[in-house]
């Protein structure tokens, strides 16, 4: 997807006596022209929060092949060059040097006091000589393809331009990861700035240079500063107009949907664990003193019920107890791979009063909040660092966000109140069911348009990018298309029941393709008629609505690794279907039906 950003300058940092401007240039191609203008509270804390979001943006942990194509051709152009240019100007500066040195020795006999300064003239001559010599340069040509390594990688910083959106209550920054793994979110409550005029709300992107984050590095606690984003652009009061920069940027397409596919993420339910910032400066520190260089590279938490929380880090197999208590019912246990991103968390950890943990379940992401008063960092990781969030489960239907729904009168809604609890918008729209209202506000979050806040638990109006998102990236996929069919089927096989743990255990027999079913080498059998074979597909859900073990007989989901990193169609349709009915009261180790349901609802 390609897409032309347009800002009338670079952001900058600029000095009006003892104030400091935070210049941020949005993006003019949009249609909403936003403006905000405040004074920050604390800018200490705000510089570290953007400089931990910048980090998130550039983040790469993907192992990384160096390509040495363009240096090379460069480098044949650069030698080619030198040659030239050397035998264009060596003779000449050969024989004028010969015949200084011929003079030269003439003169040395009859006047030795001088011997001195010819020999320092000499070797300047040499400097000159070696000034021309082709391969003197190499070290510095090397030091060179470095930086220019460097630089190309930085370009991609474009793509990943922050996205902020001005809220009725808040400003956020929102931000992708360069590896696609890992998502950030700062927000800034209103009561964090003194406003200098009245907002104009809306979402743009603003141009966030590694020149803008070296200058607010330089940010102290006697600095004053002033968040400015401006669509007219900045400068320096010289009589210069403002450099007009455009970016044209071609989106991939995991990158697009992987962003829109952490709001349905972030919307499930989870294990969460609150954190004191000790406890999290205790998992960074011990994961910035060991390295792992071999298998298995996890952290696995053990929550017992009433007890401090431990993780095992492994292949080290030290375990680590926090001062954190786990006030859940149940013992489990949830392993963490790609933990080393968790590092990013490091700049904050002084700045929080506490840290709030999600964790989604095996295969699944984790979500940290950070609490730092009136400001709040959400940081989203996928399971793994080489694993984008388009990939694996399809977050989207677990969260129930299936098809368009009602989508024509969800957008116009939320456009005009920017902020919505998904009961809010059920009791707007009471014309239309809620799963009708839920796949509305699903497509919204799908096409770019909205996110979900899992701090306040609500979904916020915003456009990612300048243009409409095409349709294909957002589309109904050919496994919702399945979903929608087993949902389809009917409730004649579902069955429900609780364990004495309070465990909630659900069955569905779906239909699955028979491919014995008029297949030639099965004529005269039973097989040969028989179309649809019924799938035993099971999972368990527990007491903190969290997928715990899932099974099914299907080939789909068998082939992969058999768990809810890679569900199949059935799997997610029951889960839809259970979704429904987690909060019946229901008699321990009773099987329910379709029918004893009803009669319960009845």
């Amino acid at each position: 997807m390609k897409v032309n950003y347009q800002y009338a300058s670079p952001s900058m940092c600029l000095q009006q006596g003892d104030q400091t401007v935070l210049g941020l240039s949005p993006d003019l191609s949009r249609d909403e022209k936003v403006s905000f203008v405040g004074k920050l509270k604390r800018p200490l804390v705000f510089r570290d929060a953007m400089l931990m979001l910048r980090q998130i943006v550039i983040s790469d942990m993907r192992q990384k092949k160096k390509e040495r194509v363009e240096f090379f051709t460069w480098l044949d152009g650069e030698i080619e060059r030198r040659m030239l240019q050397h035998e264009q100007y060596m003779p000449g500066v050969r024989e004028n040097l010969e015949k200084g040195m011929n003079e030269l020795k003439l003169h040395l006999g009859e006047n030795h006091t001088k011997i001195k300064d010819l020999l320092q003239l000499k070797n300047n001559i040499k400097k000159e000589i070696d000034e021309h010599d082709i391969w003197r340069d190499y070290n510095k040509l090397e030091r060179d393809f470095w930086k220019f390594i460097k630089e190309r990688d930085l370009a991609l910083w474009y793509v990943l331009d922050p996205v902020i959106t001005v809220h009725p209550d808040q400003v956020s920054f929102e931000a992708f990861s360069l590896d696609e793994s890992t998502y950030g979110c700062l927000s800034v409550a209103m009561e964090e700035f003194e406003l200098l005029e009245k907002p104009r709300l809306g979402t743009t992107n603003i141009d966030f240079s590694a020149k803008l984050a070296k200058e607010m590095e330089r940010f102290r606690t006697y600095t004053k500063v002033e968040l400015s984003v401006n669509p007219g652009g900045f400068t320096v009061d010289t009589g210069i107009m403002p450099e007009y920069l455009e970016k044209k940027i071609d989106l991939p397409e995991t990158w697009i949907k992987g962003f829109n596919q952490v709001s349905s993420a972030a919307s499930l339910g989870g294990v969460d664990i609150n954190l004191s910032p000790v406890d999290m400066y205790d998992i960074c520190s011990f994961l910035r003193r060991h390295k792992a260089h071999e298998s298995p590279r996890y952290m696995k938490w053990i929550l017992e019920p009433g007890k401090p929380v431990e993780i095992v880090f492994e292949p080290f197999g030290t375990v680590l107890t926090l001062k954190a208590v786990y006030t859940g019912e149940k013992r489990r246990e949830e392993k963490i791979w790609g933990r080393r991103r968790w590092l990013v968390i490091e700049k904050i950890i002084p700045l929080s009063q506490s840290f709030k943990v999600r964790l989604l379940g095996f295969g699944m992401p984790q979500f940290i909040m950070a609490d730092m008063g009136t400001m709040r960092m959400t940081i989203g990781f996928s399971s793994w660092s080489s694993n984008d969030w388009v990939k694996g489960t399809a977050f989207n239907i677990l969260g129930g966000y299936i098809g368009n729904g009602n989508y024509d009168e969800v957008y116009p809604l939320m456009k005009e109140h920017r902020c919505l609890s998904l009961d809010d918008i059920y009791a707007r729209l009471a014309g239309a069911s809620k799963s009708s209202n839920k796949a509305g506000a699903g497509m919204l979050m799908r096409r770019g348009e909205g996110y979900f806040d899992p701090i306040k638990d609500r979904v916020r109006f915003r456009q990612l990018c300048n243009v409409p998102i095409p349709g294909e990236l957002y589309e109904t996929t050919e496994m919702e298309l399945k979903v929608q069919e087993h949902l389809e089927e009917g409730m004649g096989h579902f069955r429900i029941k609780t364990t004495s743990k309070k465990e909630f255990v659900a069955a569905h027999s779906f239909k699955m393709p028979n491919p014995k079913y008029e297949h030639w080498k099965y004529r005269g059998t039973e097989d040969y008629r028989r179309q649809y074979d019924p799938t035993q597909t099971e999972l368990i859900i527990d007491q903190d609505g969290q997928i715990s073990k899932v099974s099914c007989k299907c080939k789909e989901f068998n082939k992969g690794p058999r768990n809810i990193s890679a569900p199949c169609s059935h799997i997610l349709a029951l889960y839809v279907i259970s979704s429904k009915y987690l909060k019946l009261e229901l008699k321990p180790d009773r099987e329910y039906k379709m029918n004893d349901i009803m009669e319960m609802l009845l």
